[in-house]
Formats: structure tokens, C-alpha cells, sequence
């Protein structure tokens, strides 16, 4: 018997309850990456939800966490957001239309099981690709960037 490497994961896990949550700008997560540059305080963190499209480099500091794999982690994620004073989660993928918007939803209804007011799952709006697209002082702040994987050799 083959097993997929793929499944789908909208149809193994529920639909969030809020299909359009909350948002963040580039504008906004740029400011925050500067003003807490070097510091080991940062209220919040970057989630990136990408997989097999992950080349290309990562917003600074971001974690990954492919967007298959993250429904059932939702707990030990809160546990470790929660002890870290973490008050924003901002996920993004590439468009941040699909993944992003599908995790932020998840994120904020395990949010609202908890009771939990102090913390905000967050979408990254316009992905990682409205990040690469806005310019040098965005991309200055990417881990691994590669221009050849945005096209921009």
C-alpha cells in the first residue's frame, strides 16, 4: 500500500470559526522588528506556516511550523506562547490567503477555549511575498533570503 506525502489539511481538520480573523501589516511587524531588534523581550512571535515552499528565505526570528503538522500542536504551542509573555502570534505563509489565515483562525479559537483575552493570533497580511515585494528594507530583515527564489536575480 502507498501512503500520500500529502494530505489536505483543510479536509482532515475543522474549519476555524472566524474565516476572516484579525490582521497585521508589513508596516506594523517591520516597526516591530526594528524596535525590539537585539532584544530577548519580544512580546511577540513570527510563525511561518510554509513547507516544501520554504525556500527563499524567512522573516527574521520566524519559527516554522508547516501548516500540516500545526492543528494537533495547537496546546503545547499555547503552553510555550503563554510561559514566554508572548501577547501576538503573527502567522504567514506565502500569501498568507490560505495557510495563514486557516492557522490565525485555529490559533484564535484554542485562544478563545482558554479564555485567554492577553494573547492575538494575528495574519500577516499579504504573506511572505507582499514582504519580498515591498523592498530592500524588508527583505534587509530575512533569514537565508535567496533572490533567485523570488525571481529577482
Amino acid at each position: 500500500m502507498a501512503w500520500a506525502c500529502e494530505f489536505d489539511v483543510y479536509a482532515v481538520y475543522p474549519a476555524p470559526s472566524n474565516q476572516c480573523p484579525a490582521s497585521i501589516t508589513r508596516e506594523q511587524v517591520l516597526d516591530m522588528l526594528k524596535e525590539k531588534n537585539g532584544s530577548a523581550q519580544r512580546d511577540f512571535v513570527l510563525v511561518d506556516l510554509r513547507r516544501a515552499d520554504h525556500e527563499g528565505g524567512t522573516i527574521h526570528s520566524s519559527i516554522n511550523l508547516p501548516a500540516q503538522s500545526l492543528y494537533p500542536s495547537l496546546p503545547t504551542l499555547y503552553t510555550l506562547f503563554k510561559a514566554a509573555s508572548v501577547s501576538k502570534v503573527i502567522w504567514y505563509c506565502s500569501s498568507s490567503r490560505g495557510r495563514g489565515t486557516r492557522a490565525t483562525g485555529w490559533f484564535d479559537d484554542y485562544l478563545k477555549s482558554e479564555g485567554d483575552t492577553s494573547m492575538t493570533s494575528l495574519v500577516l497580511a499579504e504573506g511572505i511575498k507582499g514582504w519580498v515585494n515591498a523592498g530592500p528594507e524588508y527583505v534587509a530583515l530575512m533569514d537565508e533570503y535567496d533572490d533567485k527564489a523570488w525571481g529577482k536575480e
